[in-house]
């Protein structure tokens, strides 16, 4: 999305996901990353949004440096304890630091939809890592986007001074592994009764396994782990959020 787009969305963007389990997802991942030997220690979060995620794990331990691209989002993260976050992009960020793990939540490596733009954030998700480090990220799963097929699907929410209804159209590429999603979102100020209305596109791409392990050979990487996000089941045709591990070789 554009810089724009994302502006606008950042108003919303809390009151139309305030029904999505920030604490369930934040349990799981800690639960996830101590599987695989990460209990403690400094994350980095590419596309950190406005920070529910990021201080939820601090509340549980770690350390968490947030990467966003929206400086409105950014802007409306509250920092914390253990948490704070700065505006970048996650395709060319340098740090000169070295984390236990990277994180990717929300399917903001989806938003890759170019080979250059994925390469480029597993690129620096490998150079931010300690050896041995992970890269943990989800997606939209290609066999379950080819054998389900997203739908029109309407969402409304309010709160004590906006109700928002949000209308989102995809329309399939199958040759690009990739889902252009339309929305209309129509904002209504209780208060005047004014509303505002609102359009953006969300290009989706999705991945399968292969890829994901193509695209570890090219950067250092090597798959350990596979499951559906959240309900750590295996990852099959009704899978429409996959979630891999992602171990960092060490340079020999």
């Amino acid at each position: 999305m554009s810089s724009a787009v994302f502006s606008a969305y950042s108003r919303y963007y809390d009151l139309l996901y305030r029904d999505k389990d920030y604490s369930g997802e934040a349990h799981y991942v800690h639960e996830l990353l101590g599987r695989y030997g990460v209990s403690t220690g400094n994350l980095l979060e590419f596309g950190s949004g406005t920070g529910i995620h990021g201080r939820l794990l601090a509340e549980r331990g770690f350390h968490v440096y947030g990467i966003e691209r929206s400086a409105d989002m950014v802007a409306r993260a509250e920092g914390s304890e253990g948490f704070s976050c700065e505006q970048g992009d996650i395709c060319t960020v340098q740090l000169d630091r070295h984390f236990d793990a990277v994180l990717s939540l929300f399917h903001v490596i989806s938003y890759q939809i170019s080979n250059k733009d994925v390469l480029a954030v597993f690129s620096r998700a490998a150079e931010h890592l300690k050896d041995g480090g992970l890269f943990v990220f989800d997606f939209w799963y290609s066999p379950a986007v080819s054998a389900q097929r997203p739908e029109v699907r309407v969402k409304r929410m309010a709160d004590d001074s906006v109700e928002i209804t949000r209308i989102a159209e995809p329309r399939l590429f199958p040759n690009e592994n990739r889902v252009d999603v339309y929305y209309t979102i129509y904002a209504r100020e209780l208060a005047s009764g004014a509303i505002a209305v609102m359009e953006e596109t969300h290009p989706m791409r999705h991945f399968s396994l292969p890829e994901i392990d193509l695209l570890c050979e090219m950067t250092g990487f090597k798959r350990v782990g596979t499951e559906e996000f959240l309900s750590g089941k295996p990852v099959g045709e009704d899978t429409w959020g996959a979630c891999v591990i992602l171990r960092k070789r060490a340079k020999t």
